[in-house]
């Protein structure tokens, strides 16, 4: 899920001449670290599209700014080449690049201070020679004023940051407790699907409740029975998880594609179920959109259309939508919304991303499309947004129609999309208010020294008027 799968991944870890010790690490060794790279899906934020492994590039819109992935290839002078194991360790789970800069929590070291003493061991290895290393640079992270000082992270660490490796609890099973740090550690599962507060922490009271991640919303994971997965089964997630796709449940795009297509397919059987028992005995929470449905998510709607009712019929509320759907969307979705026997094509009832009050997945869907390549096969919905191989540039006024036409055909009704709905998906995300709220905090703080300079100034002036009177 971060490309934080949406919120949600990283900063720079640039190299500094350093004293990295030369190391003949053994294969086996290599091997397990490139596994848990691969679970932690290191590959999907720290490669550009079309670029080399590792090496950044990739531009990723956040609430406060654009972050750009750096290169962690073992090179040494534009990658990671120069760090010792502690430097490399403390920029893991701390959050500190080998230069002493603090790292944004985009790259989710607040999920990877959990990893093991063994597997950041193993982690260290493969970075160091089994990624290739790219000798080019990569442009830097330039967030805009008060964010692009790092060293406020130093405070947000001290309110938030929790950098202890995770214990196992003792009265659950070993498969459980594997789970959970699959979960809680290297595939950063909170990083994506934890709603975040004020300052941008995530909310453990409501873990795996659901979030906005940029355009996208991951959505909640817990167990619980209408807004969660709790009609899920075990083997159904599994399957999720190998495929991208559950029939009749959910299908994955945007951020949890590049999960599924670059690190959930390849993991082990018994890591996925271990992932599955896990997730099935966190606490079920109502899904912080507030979605609070009367019944599944995944059970609304129904087949049929409105077509032929609509044709000539140019005031009518759907009449745009409906010609819309028909030109760009029933070839591959079906007439009625059914979709395809072989459900390649996912049916546009009992489809999630039509229930609820969040439209995000919806209009990120039909701006950006879909596209997972797992062993199954290359699953791929082109896009109507602005990407160069966009199919056909639908305007906003259009994506709402049509949005809000297949809403009330195929979904639940509740939701209304706007134009300004669509744009707003369209640039990347709703905006935070955190970069207006560091600003006036800066100011505040800057008024409140003015105003105490000023007070002091003026008592040093009336103590030194009575030293003369």
């Amino acid at each position: 899920m971060n490309r934080i799968k949406t919120l949600l991944a990283a900063s720079a870890l640039v190299a500094l001449p350093g004293l990295a010790a030369a190391q003949n690490f053994p294969e086996e060794l290599i091997k397990r670290g490139e596994y848990t790279a691969t679970a932690s899906d290191c590959v999907a934020c720290h490669t550009a599209h079309g670029g080399k492994p590792m090496a950044g590039g990739l531009v990723m819109a956040s609430p406060v700014g654009d972050i750009v992935a750096t290169n962690i290839t073992p090179s040494k002078q534009f990658g990671i080449g120069h760090y010792t194991e502690q430097q490399f360790a403390d920029a893991l789970r701390k959050g500190v690049r080998a230069d002493g800069a603090n790292l944004y929590p985009a790259m989710p070291y607040t999920a990877y201070a959990k990893l093991s003493d063994d597997d950041v061991h193993a982690l260290y290895a493969y970075f160091m020679q089994g990624v290739a290393p790219v000798d080019e640079p990569v442009a830097e992270t330039s967030l805009p004023f008060p964010m692009n000082i790092r060293l406020s992270m130093k405070a947000w660490n001290l309110l938030f940051h929790d950098d202890q490796p995770l214990a196992d609890d003792a009265e659950h099973s070993a498969a459980w407790n594997r789970g959970r740090y699959l979960v809680e550690g290297p595939a950063h599962c909170g990083t994506c699907h934890t709603p975040r507060g004020l300052l941008m922490q995530e909310q453990n009271d409501r873990f795996l409740a659901g979030a906005q991640v940029g355009p996208w919303y991951a959505p909640n994971i817990t167990p619980h029975r209408n807004s969660g997965i709790g009609s899920w089964t075990a083997d159904g997630l599994v399957q999720y998880l190998k495929t991208g796709h559950l029939e009749g449940k959910a299908q994955a795009a945007g951020s949890m594609a590049e999960a599924i297509s670059h690190s959930f397919q390849h993991l082990r059987d018994d890591d996925l179920q271990a992932i599955a028992e896990y997730l099935m005995s966190v606490p079920a929470v109502a899904s912080a959109d507030g979605f609070s449905g009367e019944q599944s998510r995944f059970n609304q709607g129904q087949a049929g259309n409105q077509l032929s009712d609509l044709r000539g019929i140019e005031a009518a509320e759907d009449a745009k939508g409906a010609r819309i759907y028909s030109g760009s969307c029933a070839s591959c979705h079906g007439y009625n919304g059914q979709g395809t026997t072989d459900a390649y094509y996912p049916s546009l009832f009992s489809n999630s991303a039509l229930t609820g009050v969040n439209t995000s997945n919806l209009l990120a869907t039909i701006l950006y499309g879909v596209d997972r390549k797992t062993a199954q096969g290359h699953v791929f919905m082109p896009p109507f947004g602005d990407q160069p191989n966009a199919l056909d540039r639908l305007s906003n006024d259009e994506i709402a129609a049509l949005a809000n036409y297949l809403v009330r055909q195929y979904g639940d009704g509740k939701q209304t999309v706007s134009a300004d709905d669509v744009q707003t998906i369209r640039q990347g995300g709703p905006a935070s208010n955190l970069l207006l709220l560091a600003r006036l905090g800066m100011l505040a703080g800057a008024l409140v020294a003015l105003g105490l300079t000023i007070w002091l100034l003026a008592r040093k002036r009336r103590a030194a008027r009575q030293r003369t009177a």
